[in-house]
């Protein structure tokens, strides 16, 4: 449904006339739904040679037709479900007969379309007009991506090898040098040039978000390859399952702010004293789910209720500050009668991440030891023991239980020996993943990819405010014309706030794809693609996302559910008034922003992590008062990010403010991970003490270099063979082109020498 904007639903029933009117000249009195399956292969293979016409409207009526079969002929439907049901089937016949390739060649054409482009930029306002072929296109894309891509298990085995055969012609190019997903960052760079500001952008988006799921994979294969990477390494398996953890998590209730602590202050004595009378006969408590602690007091309709949520924790946990918080159950009023029995999880006891011990760690630990005790270090020797008292015996055996060496450590080890001995080592095997295809293919434009994503993003944020230098990505929202009355006013506003959300969800998900799975293909691709994130401020801007009433965010009602695909398509629509705008739909959360708002924390985390430099950029962007207020959010996963990101950051906030948020000092300590030397809640840490950021960056940077240097800069003759100076005969060889490179010729021609500035001055350096 997030495919299609409010204002495209008239599109709907123009797709259904364009087929109809086609189908029942070529075939009279008969549904679509009551064809064999022969006669409709035959009717689809005389649309698409319908898609060769050089006329572009009647072109453009022939893929609404197509698009009205991938949309799931929802004129023959009586429900949703029959609907969905023939857009599955429709878009594997459509896949079967061509019709992804057909609309490729389309959509490189509409992208090449130089007058649409010209017309756009002429224009002082663009409307979804401008875009009408390209919208087309990518639904009938997206429509086909994502039918096939979702696995059911009354899948026939047909649909199962088309699925792997459309998989593979997505990740590996086929005709062209380039996987599709290049094609869709290239149309995001030129969207942000300012070269096509009639792209529309959201359908790109969601488009290359769905493509990547498609053939990287979604976290669920990710973790099963990190296992296989893992064996082959032969490294020993993952102490547990972080999805499975994680979705076994509870919310905490959210830290206590000033204001709370004066109200609790003037309560206390008095509390101590209910709490030593009620201690004995206490009431029965019960589990609690996630996001049920909504129960009773919802605080998004009363901001005081936290107060109150508050004072309660403190009570209950007064006299039994000594028993581990994880042991015990949340305790909470009885629930309402009248709400539904929701669905109870088994907590296990402790804490819920096993402990992880670096080999770096180790050392540290070791050499500390050594200095203190025998006056002299053995460098990184972690098993001479001789010297030491017995109690750093065990510590030493008690890490080493827990160590825990990563794919990423076993990458940097390799490359610094690829790096000494390039000649004794040869070769290195690079398996050729869609992953890798992907890296390759997006290297030399990469900084730009990113910079143009995080424009988009900050012009998307709810706390963006409109600048004239900023990119319009509304374009393929606003109608031609504009509202006249309260109600259209109120429809397009919700509108236009909902299509942001869908590109700040989209944007948050590929990015995050991307970094998974970069880090486990190889670390420094990951590196990169961080770096250049936060050479595009990437961090400030996530904080600047987060700087704002996030519950409101959480909450927000910008759907009209009635309005819906495919709820519209087959339901009488009700009388839309102002008032049931207002109102919106009855669900509690915006389940889009809380996905947007964990990607992005998510985000924030893998760029951090284990950089000082870029921890140090969030205590600089006082970034623990923004990330604190986001705790409020009652949601496990989301919180446990939030606790990653204050956890980093403890030591360097000073011992007065770790002494104000012990609540939230607690709350990391039951739910994020430990590393067991690391000293993380005072401050005593050897990383606290000023050190050079500059020089941590720019050894990483010089890394990253030496590796995209060594792996994708390779000549084509060895280093060692002699060079040949003669122009004549240089011009002269014959070169053995791949056989689809007349298919890519143009694109390649278009994109390496007539878009790329000719710097004139630096040939004349040459001579």
């Amino acid at each position: 449904s997030e495919l299609f904007s409010y204002t495209e639903e008239p599109e709907l029933s123009h797709n259904r006339r364009c087929f109809e009117e086609d189908f029942h000249t070529q075939v009279p009195n008969r549904r679509w739904l009551e064809l064999a399956r022969a006669q409709q292969k035959a009717y689809v293979m005389r649309l698409l040679d319908g898609l060769e016409v050089v006329n572009r409207d009647k072109r453009l009526r022939v893929a609404r037709a197509i698009l009205y079969l991938a949309q799931g002929v929802f004129g023959d439907c009586d429900n949703e479900g029959d609907v969905l049901h023939w857009s599955r089937h429709n878009s594997f016949l459509l896949y079967q007969l061509g019709t992804f390739s057909a609309f490729l060649e389309l959509l490189n054409m509409e992208i090449e379309n130089s007058q649409a482009c010209s017309s756009a930029l002429r224009k002082p306002a663009i409307s979804l007009a401008d875009s009408t072929e390209l919208r087309v296109l990518l639904s009938v894309m997206y429509l086909l991506v994502e039918n096939i891509r979702v696995e059911q298990e009354t899948d026939p085995p047909e649909w199962k090898s088309c699925r792997e055969t459309f998989r593979m012609e997505l990740s590996f190019p086929v005709h062209t040098e380039e996987p599709f997903a290049l094609l869709l960052f290239t149309m995001v760079t030129k969207f942000c040039s300012g070269h096509a500001p009639h792209f529309p952008m959201k359908k790109v988006l969601l488009l290359l978000w769905k493509v990547l799921l498609f053939t990287l994979g979604g976290f669920e294969e990710l973790q099963a390859m990190k296992v296989r990477r893992r064996e082959e390494l032969g490294l020993p398996p993952l102490p547990e399952d972080s999805i499975q953890v994680v979705r076994g998590m509870r919310a905490a209730s959210p830290p206590t702010y000033t204001i709370e602590l004066v109200e609790q202050q003037q309560q206390q004595q008095q509390q101590q004293q209910q709490k030593q009378r009620s201690h004995r006969s206490r009431r029965p408590l019960m589990k609690q789910d996630s996001l049920d602690i909504y129960n009773e007091r919802d605080p998004f309709k009363n901001d005081e209720g936290g107060v109150d949520e508050e004072e309660n924790d403190d009570v209950d946990s007064g006299m039994e500050g000594e028993l581990d918080l994880m042991e015990r159950d949340t305790i909470i009023p009885v629930m309402p009668a009248q709400r539904l029995p929701i669905e109870r999880v088994s907590f296990p006891k402790g804490l819920p991440w096993a402990p992880k011990v670096r080999q770096k760690d180790i050392e540290h630990f070791l050499e500390a030891s050594r200095n203190k005790f025998i006056g002299f270090t053995l460098g990184q020797d972690t098993e001479t023991l001789i010297g030491l008292p017995r109690p750093i015996h065990e510590s030493v055996k008690t890490l080493k239980q827990h160590k825990y060496v990563s794919i990423s450590d076993v990458q940097i080890k390799n490359e610094e020996e690829l790096e000494k001995c390039p000649m004794s080592l040869g070769e290195e095997e690079v398996q050729e993943t869609p992953c890798e295809v992907l890296y390759r293919a997006m290297l030399y434009n990469l900084p730009q990819y990113m910079i143009a994503l995080l424009k988009i993003l900050l012009a998307a944020a709810p706390t963006s405010k409109a600048k004239t230098d900023s990119i319009n990505i509304l374009a393929d929202v606003l109608p031609e014309e504009m509202p006249i009355t309260v109600l259209q006013s109120m429809k397009l506003g919700i509108d236009v706030n909902r299509h942001k959300e869908i590109i700040v969800k989209s944007i948050s998900a590929l990015l995050l794809l991307l970094l998974k799975h970069f880090k486990l293909n190889h670390i420094y691709q990951f590196e990169y693609v961080s770096q250049h994130l936060v050479f595009a401020n990437c961090i400030p801007l996530i904080l600047k996302f987060f700087n704002q009433n996030i519950m409101s965010y959480i909450t927000a009602k910008n759907s009209i559910s009635v309005l819906d695909y495919p709820h519209c398509t087959v339901c009488d629509l009700p009388e839309l008034t102002a008032e049931s705008l207002e109102a919106g739909d009855n669900n509690q959360f915006c389940w889009r922003n809380l996905f947007s708002c964990i990607n992005l924390l998510r985000i924030l985390n893998k760029l951090t992590k284990w950089k000082h430099s870029r921890t140090m950029m969030l205590v600089v962007f006082k970034s623990a008062p923004i990330l604190k207020r986001a705790l409020k959010v009652k949601q496990a996963m989301m919180q446990l990010y939030v606790l990653k990101l204050l956890k980093i950051q403890t030591k360097y906030l000073g011992r007065q403010w770790r002494k104000s948020n012990m609540k939230t000092m607690s709350a990391i300590y039951q739910k994020v991970r430990h590393r067991m030397n690391d000293d993380w809640a005072y401050g005593n840490d050897i990383d606290a003490r000023p050190w050079d950021f500059q020089a941590e960056e720019c050894t990483l940077r010089a890394n990253i270099e030496a590796f995209n240097s060594r792996r994708y800069d390779k000549a084509q003759d060895s280093e060692f063979s002699p060079v040949d100076n003669c122009l004549q005969s240089v011009l002269g060889q014959r070169l053995e082109l791949p056989e689809d490179f007349h298919y890519s010729y143009e694109l390649w021609l278009e994109r390496e020498v007539f878009s790329q500035p000719i710097r004139w001055e630096e040939l004349l350096h040459c001579q």
